[in-house]
């Protein structure tokens, strides 16, 4: 065993090492890539691992390098420390090669935070900090917005009382304060409000609890690594003094388990230990148990011959809720890879592999059934279980059934075209993952029904009392390449979901039937995506977009209500420079008479990068 500091210095000469065939040529004097830009394009949080895949894993996972210290030993240090050695380091030279813009996204996705953000995130250093911190009141006691979907069925519905805001008064709200993360690139975690307090995940890696009338900072949590899921609060038992506790994952695939009255750690456990995995859906809080979510950004970039593709595939582990411990974890594809040939420069390739679960379960009491759609394959043959709702028992963790939207669907990124590798599967698929959760839903006459969509624009109704039985399907698409990602809402009557293509669309659960669409934009010929999370409350669905404005429409016939840009500074609580942006994942959530959203998705190079949190108010 040698020391941290042995460690570092390795880190330091190597990851040089890994960059000298980069080719690139650096920015021209005085001329640094423009914000938000790298060499490939926009930058986001995810884009450091672009860069890392296809040109550090030649020695970094590599077997035959020993002096390179592996993906998960470099993901525990600081950005600092990664920037450092290839910017000041003795591979300083080398590191010329990438932009400062793509140094600094490398050592963002590697370390799971930007630079700076230690410090600058922390609530302590903040001006706006609640005078007390009074007891939190019961989470069930008054209104809330709970974890991922607002209910175990993710319905995202919140009922006339939890939402306190009615139909006429939507096209009032206004906003009431923004409260802005430091150093952040991406407001990507969906906000919980419970006890009076919203509950925040960045990705800066810290989680907040404020107030929600003020905004004022409680307190805040240092992660190991960024947050982009929503935040689920209940009672916790045996953990000292501490009453409630909230639940959430990490980019490095860990679960967390937090005193909610003050940022304590309760307990921290891993889901997984892929290099690639993390936590992207909410993890699912549901009498005790925590059912994590498990994704990857393995086919990102798999084609790349230096990479030993693929090896990752998706799970859901149940933990329990008051000590962390692992209860059960299942799989999405039942067979382990194993090694099957070597590409053309000897790298060995594994199958199967894949079938990422994106989003947060659902819980079906009377089946004692947990429901969630899972992603592509990233190897050939795709596996039956991929593009599907797969159902599996609460208690075990064993497989039910399963429905598979999508037959033969294996994908990689950078498999199109000229940049295709032996690598890449046989025959690329659609890339028709399911990264909504299904929607539970009980009709007037008792029939239920399990909702969900493909990103080629299918919604489909299961019959859970049939094994998955499929009820109806239909292709609600605008256009080509317009679909379902990240979910839609239900009430008594019609689900709703916002299409990657643009706009909204309505379709009926008894029947299947489309029965209205509202385009959002104007203009048809936008390149606009509202592929957000949709919410709904009595009368109204909200919808945000890729051109940072959030709408809110009538669920009668879809006309809209009210509208906000939010592509511009706001003057925040706590004196951070804030920037409102995309909508590109989560949804709005409502609770006691406000809208609360994270506005700005520099996830992937979203177009409009943001670093805010916004709460409306009709008042």
């Amino acid at each position: 065993m040698f020391s941290y500091s042995r460690l570092a210095a390795l880190l330091t000469v190597s990851i040089g090492l890994a960059f000298q065939a980069f080719g690139q040529a650096p920015p021209a004097a005085g001329q640094p890539p423009a914000p938000g830009q790298g060499r490939g394009g926009p930058v986001g949080t995810e884009t450091g691992f672009r860069t890392f895949q296809t040109k550090c894993m030649t020695c970094h996972g590599n077997p035959d390098v020993e002096r390179a210290p592996s993906p998960n030993v470099i993901r525990q240090m600081s950005p600092e420390r990664i920037y450092a050695a290839l910017t000041t380091g003795p591979m300083a030279a080398q590191g010329q090669s990438l932009s400062d813009t793509d140094k600094k996204m490398l050592a963002l996705f590697m370390s799971g935070r930007p630079l700076g953000s230690e410090e600058q995130g922390d609530a302590k250093n903040m001006p706006n900090q609640c005078e007390s911190n009074p007891p939190l009141a019961n989470p069930a006691s008054g209104p809330e917005w709970n974890g991922w979907g607002v209910d175990a069925y993710n319905t995202r519905y919140q009922t006339a009382k939890g939402a306190g805001l009615t139909a006429a008064q939507v096209p009032n709200l206004k906003l009431k304060w923004a409260f802005g993360f430091p150093t952040g690139l991406s407001a990507f975690g969906q906000p919980t409000i419970a006890s009076g307090r919203v509950f925040v995940g960045t990705d800066i890696g810290y989680v907040y609890s404020l107030n929600a009338q003020t905004g004022c900072v409680y307190w805040s949590f240092k992660t190991k690594g960024s947050v982009r899921n929503a935040i689920s609060i209940g009672p916790v038992k045996g953990q000292g003094a501490a009453k409630y506790a909230i639940y959430f994952g990490d980019s490095h695939s860990n679960v967390y388990a937090v005193n909610a009255q003050n940022g304590a750690l309760l307990w921290m456990t891993p889901a997984d230990d892929h290099f690639t995995a993390r936590i992207t859906g909410a993890p699912a809080l549901y009498e005790g148990r925590v059912y994590a979510p498990v994704s990857s950004s393995e086919e990102l970039s798999g084609s790349n011959l230096d990479y030993a593709c693929c090896t990752f595939r998706g799970s859901v582990v149940a933990l329990d809720a008051n000590t962390g411990k692992q209860i059960w974890k299942t799989y999405t594809i039942p067979d382990a890879p194993k090694p099957t040939r070597k590409n053309s420069k000897g790298i060995q390739q594994y199958a199967p592999a894949g079938a990422s679960v994106w989003n947060t379960p659902t819980v079906d009491v009377k089946r004692h059934a947990l429901y969630f759609g899972t992603g592509d394959s990233e190897t050939s043959p795709a596996a039956n279980t991929s593009d599907a709702v797969m159902a599996v028992d609460l208690d075990t963790g064993k497989m039910l059934w399963a429905y598979q939207a999508q037959a033969n669907d294996s994908w990689l990124g950078g498999c199109n075209g000229a940049g295709k590798t032996d690598n890449c599967p046989d025959e690329q698929g659609p890339d028709w993952d399911i990264g909504n959760s299904p929607i539970l839903r009980t009709l007037a006459n008792g029939k239920r029904l399990l909702v969900a969509g493909t990103k080629n624009g299918d919604v489909f109704a299961l019959d859970p009392d049939k094994n998955g039985e499929k009820v109806w399907r239909i292709n609600v698409a605008n256009k080509e390449r317009s679909g379902i990602v990240w979910g839609g809402t239900a009430d008594e009557r019609n689900a709703y979901y916002g299409l990657s293509g643009g706009g909204i669309a309505a379709v009926q659960l008894a029947t299947g039937e489309k029965v209205w669409f509202n385009p959002l934009s104007p203009d048809p010929n936008a390149r606009v995506s509202n592929a957000a999370a949709a919410t709904a409350i009595p009368g109204v669905a909200f919808v945000g977009g890729s051109d940072a404005k959030l709408h809110a429409v009538a669920t009668s016939d879809g006309h809209t209500l009210w509208e906000v840009d939010m592509n511009h500074e706001f003057e925040t609580v706590n004196k951070v420079p804030g920037k409102g942006g995309s909508m590109g994942a989560p949804g709005a959530t409502v609770a006691g008479g406000m809208v609360f959203v994270g506005s700005g998705y520099g996830v992937l190079g979203a177009i409009i990068p943001g670093n805010v949190l916004l709460a409306f108010s009709a008042e």
